[in-house]
């Protein structure tokens, strides 16, 4: 019983949509939003008056710009000065600046104030809206989630996402990677039907990031082989490519800058997302914007093939991804029996006549949705682990693996790797580390993640320090240090001195990227304080609205002579007069006092009695 009081679900929290899916009645349901989506916008707006989320905040991206915010998947886990961050941040309409710590964030307007917002909360602000879709289909509280995360993504945007599940409200049981989620998704029906070893390649191209994974699928058993991918290549980089496609030709043609306006960029963005969706189909399109800038018409077409030309050099990346994920596996393309086509980018004819030919005429797999195929997984995994589901689902087995290298600073700034990449998680490694120096004390070890041999070119995590070592000449205090990574890639180290026996347990928080505990805190306070105001916008919505349509009956009451005919002169012209300053009042008060409203209803309830009934 109470597993059904709290089901588990699973989200995908997409850059550009979102999914989420819960098992319901014994299969895995896609749950529909308010507008009856399957997917959600990854957009949050804000207003004078309210903040929306999904749908109703991506309508406001032409009118709103500046204050409406997409694609935040992108900074969450990153500095502000990161190249990707500043490369992106020239072509969005809203502002973003340098925060505490190095930390990127978002600036708003938002009820007559400045507002700043980590990713970590917009994040968090998609996951509600989430979570709130699942529990108006459950009709149940629902705390438990599995979030998924591209397969690239490194620790710090791992347990950015997770902080933002958080301040959410989730239980966040497991961080997913995005390919290993849609492989369940097609092998899970699959599984039991057929004992045989399966290579099943996931092409995973969404909205902001690209992974591919081979994955050995055999009797409910998924083994990641190999994964790789880049977390800033997807459509919205195809999408910039015709944003500056068109604010060159428009500056050639006209001699403006459509980047001085936030608004037009806002507009021609929308446009742009359009005509890409449209040439997966067409073979040209019309870009049309009435009044872009300074109130001159955008009005030109594109082809397929110059988009194609415009991206090639992605889609060419693309395929380089994929030998490169072949290669580590050790296994070559003519081993791979399904393909798997994941993301609404997959949908690009161009992507998928190269992956075509470069499997050498494979049929691509397209039985799963591939807007939804990542949410499926999710699902599957969230009802395996909160003991839901089937047999099948029970006996589902996932062995991921680390998709970026980690290791340890030592002497001359080199990379000493402790766990290399592809490696099956969970797992443990321990290496022994010494002193640099003669009666040494203190040490301290610096934890990187990534692939070049100087660590001053990958990623820092963190770093710690072991003091209290007995004073010995250099080389001969010996330190067992340990890798901990557990089932959702995130990294946990620890440091032994062999000598003393003394242990130093310590989480690599990666302090330059993550939010600390009392900022967490802070934000679960204003995301509660959020979540009260909407709830009173949706009160006044509604308590407006009842207003609103017993205006409308009286007065069609009003225009039925068989109903006014009856009425006495002086009650018929003061019920009239009613409707008339109601409706007036109605027009002029978009977010009436929810009191306000609910008196002028029994207000002209009590005026209007004698046709009440009719």
């Amino acid at each position: 019983m109470a597993e059904k009081q709290q089901p588990a679900i699973g989200i995908d929290l997409g850059t550009t949509y979102s999914c989420v899916g819960v098992w319901h009645q014994g299969r895995v349901e896609i749950i529909a939003n308010d507008q009856g989506n399957r997917t959600t916008p990854s957009c949050v707006a804000f207003t004078d008056k309210e903040r929306h989320v999904g749908d109703a905040a991506k309508n406001q991206m032409g009118m709103n710009p500046t204050n409406t915010i997409f694609t935040v998947k992108r900074l969450i886990g990153r500095r502000f000065w990161d190249p990707s961050v500043q490369s992106d941040i020239k072509l969005w309409p809203f502002a973003v600046v340098e925060g505490p710590a190095g930390k990127p964030q978002v600036v708003v307007k938002h009820k007559g104030e400045e507002k700043k917002f980590y990713p970590e909360e917009i994040s968090s602000m998609i996951l509600t809206k989430m979570k709130e879709i699942a529990q108006t289909y459950l009709e149940c509280p629902v705390k438990n989630a599995v979030v998924t995360v591209p397969a690239y993504f490194n620790d710090a945007q791992r347990r950015a996402t997770k902080d933002a599940g958080l301040i959410a409200g989730l239980n966040v049981m497991r961080i997913m990677d995005e390919p290993t989620a849609a492989a369940v998704a097609y092998g899970f029906d699959k599984a039991s039907s057929n004992s045989a070893e399966k290579k099943v390649f996931i092409f995973d191209l969404g909205g902001g990031t690209f992974d591919v994974s081979l994955i050995s699928v055999k009797n409910g058993v998924f083994e990641v082989k190999a994964t790789a991918g880049d977390t800033h290549l997807g459509g919205e980089d195809f999408d910039d490519r015709l944003v500056n496609y068109f604010i060159a030709e428009f500056k050639r043609k006209y001699n403006k800058d459509i980047t001085k306006s936030p608004r037009s960029l806002g507009r021609l963005r929308s446009a742009c997302e359009t005509a890409k969706r449209n040439l997966s189909f067409l073979a040209q399109t019309t870009v049309e914007v009435n009044s872009l800038y300074e109130g001159i018409d955008l009005c030109s077409r594109i082809s397929q093939a110059r988009f194609e030309e415009l991206n090639m050099d992605l889609f060419t990346k693309c395929m380089e991804i994929v030998e490169k994920c072949l290669k580590d596996a050790c296994t070559d393309k003519a081993s791979v029996d399904v393909v798997v086509l994941v993301g609404g980018s997959t949908r690009i004819p161009k992507v998928r006549e190269l992956l075509n030919n470069y499997f050498d005429g494979k049929q691509l797999s397209r039985g799963i949705n591939p807007d939804e195929a990542v949410a499926y997984g999710a699902t599957v995994q969230a009802a395996h682990l909160s003991g839901q589901g089937s047999r099948e689902v029970q006996d589902l087995v996932l062995l991921d693996v680390t998709p970026l290298s980690l290791g340890i600073e030592i002497v001359g700034g080199v990379m000493s790797v402790v766990v290399p990449r592809n490696i099956t998680i969970p797992t443990n490694k321990v290496q022994d580390y010494t002193t640099t120096y003669d009666y040494q004390t203190d040490v301290c070890f610096r934890v990187f993640e990534g692939e070049r041999a100087q660590t001053k070119d990958n990623y820092r995590l963190g770093e710690f320090s072991l003091r209290g070592i007995a004073p010995a000449l250099r080389g001969v205090p010996k330190f067992d240090v340990c890798f901990d990574i557990d089932a959702n890639g995130i990294l946990n180290v620890s440091a032994q001195d062999r000598s003393s026996g003394q242990k130093n347990k310590i989480t690599v928080i990666n302090e330059e990227t993550r939010l600390s505990d009392e900022v967490i805190e802070k934000i679960i306070q204003d995301a509660e304080r959020y979540r009260v105001q909407d709830k009173e916008c949706r009160k006044s919505y509604e308590a407006k609205n009842t207003l609103e349509r017993y205006v409308y009956r009286m007065r069609n009451a009003m225009r039925n002579n068989s109903i006014t005919s009856t009425l006495p002169f002086m009650t018929k012209m003061a019920i009239e007069e009613a409707v008339r300053e109601t409706f007036v009042w109605v027009d002029g008060n978009q977010f009436p006092d929810v009191s306000e409203s609910e008196s002028r209803l029994e207000q002209l309830k009590r005026i209007c009695a004698p046709i009440d009934h009719i």
